[in-house]
């Protein structure tokens, strides 16, 4: 399904701040059955929203890359991984993590919304938006953050609050 970005953003307006507080009170109080039911959301998620008619995460978020990541791709480029340092990333102050300099991503066909390193992108683009990842108690920590870059994690959530209020 096409995501509408626009509506999403007007939806973010008016329900950010409950649907952070719902993940806070389950995050506090996990029901037995969370990691069950997350992937009976994830599930559901993915039959209503096209990745491919969003990026809003490329476009608006950068992904960490790992040393690993910079030699992958770099080598799939044909560029010395200091090369690469130096045309597509800054190294963040406050975490010292490696990450994009500009948004949208570099890597982002904005014509088709489609990764043009796809193949090797860093680890942190292809685990995105981290539905199911580990725990779900573990992770509510990253919903909240991504809350207002992802439709998937707002649809993931937003579900899931009118599952646990039943």
């Amino acid at each position: 399904m096409k995501v509408n970005l626009h509506l999403f953003s007007k939806n973010l307006l008016l329900y950010k701040r409950m649907l952070r507080r719902f993940l806070s009170k389950l995050e506090k109080n996990p029901p037995q059955d969370l990691d069950r039911i997350a992937e009976i959301v994830n599930d559901s998620v993915w039959k209503e929203i096209d990745c491919l008619t969003c990026a809003n995460c490329c476009k608006t978020m950068s992904p960490t890359f790992t040393v690993k990541d910079v030699k992958r791709i770099s080598a799939y480029l044909d560029m010395k991984p200091i090369n690469f340092r130096d045309k597509y990333l800054h190294k963040e102050r406050k975490s010292d993590d490696w990450i994009n300099k500009q948004q949208p991503c570099q890597f982002l066909n904005l014509t088709t919304n489609k990764c043009l390193i796809y193949k090797v992108r860093p680890a942190d683009c292809s685990g995105f938006p981290h539905l199911t990842k580990k725990k779900m108690v573990d992770y509510i920590h990253v919903h909240k953050q991504n809350i207002p870059f992802c439709p998937a994690t707002y649809k993931m959530v937003e579900k899931m609050m009118v599952i646990f209020k039943k």
